[in-house]
């Protein structure tokens, strides 16, 4: 089955590269020529993937990147003209899984969707299941259930409390987490990505009434907690 592919970006000219080159990649492509409509859209019609563009008219990608992780995992690349950490910083803390900086190649964003969707694909081959405390930690599903009901967990957001619950109890550093779940290195932006993702995942932690905590450890990292004890277990 086709996967399809949301993309926004005001510059109708890119919009026509992109839209050909995805189409002929094997992608079922739309385009808008801002993210409100993509986000009008979506809402309507969920797609597999959405490339967001950072400066368009109304609500800017890193809005629109806001707006869908408050409903949706879906992942997200980011565009940006501007070769600004802080850009990547903010696309990163506001949920997208990906960047690219503009130039770029219409064949390099294709590699890049189809690495993001294997990512997320991968789960449905994988039979790796994880218990800590009341979580379970599904590959296959590729979610977290807390107590049966799940947490709706971002890619990213996933993959971190991942790290964490492969090593019940023990602390995993900032540098680790970023490496494994952003592929970046960046000691000046780690901390600020890291915690915003982790805020977040709290957040749905309280939400589900998890007993279980992610305890930050000073200057290091994180370690997940169960009320003082946790069980890691294989299924």
């Amino acid at each position: 089955m086709e996967k399809t592919i949301y993309i926004a970006d005001d510059d109708l000219d890119i919009l026509d590269v992109l839209h050909e080159f995805l189409q002929n990649a094997g992608f079922e492509v739309r385009t808008f020529s801002t993210g409100d409509a993509l986000f009008g859209a979506f809402a309507k019609e969920p797609c597999d993937l959405v490339v967001l563009d950072i400066m368009m008219p109304g609500t800017d990608g890193l809005g629109i990147c806001k707006k869908l992780r408050e409903i949706s995992d879906v992942p997200i690349i980011i565009l940006t003209a501007k070769e600004s950490e802080t850009d990547h910083m903010r696309g990163f803390i506001l949920g997208g899984d990906e960047y690219l900086i503009k130039p770029f190649s219409p064949t390099l964003l294709v590699l890049r969707i189809k690495a993001l969707l294997r990512r997320t694909d991968a789960a449905d081959t994988a039979a790796k299941s994880l218990s800590f405390g009341d979580l379970v930690y599904s590959e296959k599903e590729h979610t977290v259930f807390c107590r049966g009901t799940e947490l709706g967990l971002s890619m990213t957001e996933f993959s971190l409390i991942g790290c964490l619950i492969e090593n019940p109890g023990k602390a995993v550093s900032r540098s680790e987490l970023l490496d494994r779940v952003w592929g970046i290195d960046s000691e000046d932006i780690e901390t600020r990505v890291t915690d915003e993702t982790v805020r977040r995942i709290r957040q749905k932690l309280r939400s589900a009434g998890s007993s279980v905590k992610i305890a930050a450890v000073w200057g290091y990292g994180y370690r997940l907690e169960a009320g003082g004890i946790g069980e890691n277990k294989r299924k």
